[in-house]
């Protein structure tokens, strides 16, 4: 009896042993699989906010009267859980990629009076306001030096409004001073504001300031007709083209333009003082 009671009480501590190292192995590949909320790059100092995974409504919202052809239908898209810059790239940062890298300076084409930096000077009260006078390929450049890659179209619209059928950010309201820098004139620096202190205005995710500051760069090539024949998972745009596709809305916009599924188009080529951009990371890519 006593042997078998000793055999019994044997069994049972192994069973709640092996569960409790199960469970914590099973926890363990949980929080491993789990992508952080937020994390910051070891590049740049960048920090990025985690959108998930799952559909959104992307274009024109549903019963709305205003819009452009190319913003139109609405449709149901599928994106893959992502990393996206929780800020515009500001001068700070870019000045690192040009210090590093010997990237040419962002520097308006034809007006030195659109320029913010002084040659390859860049003066520190412009530190925290994000870049401009890139173009396309420059902002491609800085994103695969900071071990990261511009957004698509889908991916910059889901991080800016989430699941919803929304046409600002913040849901919709109309646009305010609280929620965004927008109907200026150029006056220098003093047309932009540093990144990420309108609160009002970030989305669902925590991404600020995807209306007003500044135009963004996305990957797409620009297709007039493309949301008609868009994969409903993963639409990565044409793969080819001639111009490609800007998203947000600038300093200089007024309300109409601050809508959240507005579509431009630019040569890539194209340098000026109201257009920036964001990076963005495949979830794999925070893990290597």
């Amino acid at each position: 009896m006593r042997g078998s009671f000793r055999n019994t009480r044997a069994t049972l501590f192994w069973g709640i042993f092996l569960s409790i190292v199960s469970a914590g192995m099973i926890a363990g590949a949980l929080a491993a699989e789990s992508p952080t909320t937020e994390l910051i790059s070891p590049k740049d100092g960048a920090p990025l906010v985690f959108i998930p995974a799952g559909t959104f409504p992307m274009g024109v919202p549903q019963g709305a009267r205003d819009g452009g052809v190319d913003e139109r239908p609405n449709h149901t898209v599928y994106v893959d859980g992502f990393y996206m810059d929780k800020y515009e790239v500001t001068n700070g940062r870019y000045l690192q990629f040009v210090t590093e890298t010997g990237h040419r300076s962002p520097l308006h084409p034809t007006d030195p009076t659109k320029n913010l930096w002084q040659g390859n000077m860049m003066p520190e009260s412009i530190t925290n306001l994000p870049v401009i006078n890139v173009d396309w390929y420059d902002a491609e450049a800085y994103c695969q030096w900071a071990d990261r890659r511009l957004p698509t179209e889908a991916e910059w619209e889901k991080a800016a409004k989430g699941s919803n059928d929304w046409r600002f950010p913040w849901g919709d309201v109309e646009p305010t001073n609280e929620h965004l820098n927008f109907g200026q004139v150029w006056r220098g620096e003093a047309t932009l504001v540093q990144v990420g202190i309108y609160e009002k205005g970030k989305s669902p995710y925590g991404v600020y300031d995807v209306a007003g500051n500044v135009w963004e760069w996305v990957a797409d090539w620009y297709d007039p007709d493309y949301y008609q024949k868009s994969p409903d998972r993963n639409p990565k745009g044409p793969i080819t083209g001639v111009e490609k596709a800007i998203r947000s809305s600038g300093w200089q916009v007024e309300t109409p333009q601050v809508r959240i599924f507005t579509r431009i188009k630019s040569k890539p080529t194209d340098r000026n003082h109201s257009t920036g951009f964001r990076c963005a990371m495949d979830v794999s890519s925070s893990s290597s």
